[in-house]
């Protein structure tokens, strides 16, 4: 199997977790009860307590963080080493020795790796499914992680035929070399930073630091997620609706979007 490092090193895997180490300087308390209010609102529930809580793809772990604070025995794992070293700071943090939340290394595409983990209430992944390359393959894999009855949260890019092509080639360039990161981040950055001026004055709001409302996400940190997400898939509504309802699922709630950004699922297996 391939490592984490070798598929850097060969410009296909953009390295989310030093995007996510960077976020963690902005973590506050505010960011983090947006970031709770949006899970509580995702899977219509305001108390874990008693609840088991698996996390794929933590990334900079504040959803992760977000569960154990409602109550959950949280499992948190992410292929990516920062991702998970940026997870285990947080733990730190707020739940020093704190044995009801584990943290670990390990992929979604890994079969063995995930027969270890067991069955939990609460599968949440939330825009990582589409990075591991597999996309269909780890969306299936996920299905045994959850118990019956049990939650499925996900989250998906939406497919918009050309465009989403286009965003291909972009990322792929971005991820290609550092010659490739500048010229992406020099033609796209300063044209963010323009949108975003333009939408404040408009909106007479700093888009900047409200953008945490967005499940207590930074604006200039999703900037570089999006030009540098490697792998990079998509799908429509419908496939990822069919594809778990033909194995079990059954929709529980949609929030969908118009653009390229994330559908989010959330599913019960009965």
């Amino acid at each position: 199997m391939n490592t984490f490092a070798q598929e850097v090193a060969r410009g296909e895997r953009f390295e989310f977790g030093k995007n996510w180490r960077a976020f963690l300087s902005t973590l506050n308390d505010d960011r983090i009860r947006v970031a709770e209010n949006s899970l509580k609102e995702m899977i219509e529930c305001d108390n874990l307590a008693g609840k088991t809580f698996l996390d794929i793809g933590s990334g900079s772990g504040l959803f992760s963080l977000v569960a154990r604070r409602l109550g959950a025995t949280v499992h948190s794992f992410d292929y990516d080493p920062s991702s998970v070293a940026c997870t285990t700071e947080l733990r730190t943090r707020f739940f020093p020795d704190d044995r009801e939340w584990t943290i670990e290394q390990g992929s979604v595409l890994d079969k063995d790796f995930l027969k270890l983990l067991g069955s939990f209430d609460i599968v949440y992944s939330w825009g990582v499914l589409h990075h591991t390359g597999k996309m269909w393959e780890a969306l299936k894999n996920v299905t045994d992680l959850v118990k019956k009855n049990g939650v499925l949260c996900i989250a998906i890019y939406n497919d918009m035929g050309r465009r989403s092509r286009f965003w291909r080639r972009v990322k792929r360039t971005y991820c290609s070399s550092s010659i490739g990161r500048i010229f992406v981040s020099g033609v796209f950055i300063p044209y963010y930073f323009s949108r975003a001026a333009a939408a404040s004055i408009i909106r007479r709001k700093n888009l900047f630091s409200t953008y945490k409302n967005n499940r207590g996400m930074s604006i200039v940190h999703d900037w570089f997620d999006w030009l540098g997400g490697f792998p990079y898939e998509v799908a429509t509504v419908e496939e990822i609706f069919k594809f778990y309802k033909n194995r079990g699922f059954k929709l529980q709630n949609l929030k969908t979007t118009v653009s390229l950004g994330n559908n989010q699922f959330v599913f019960i297996k009965e």
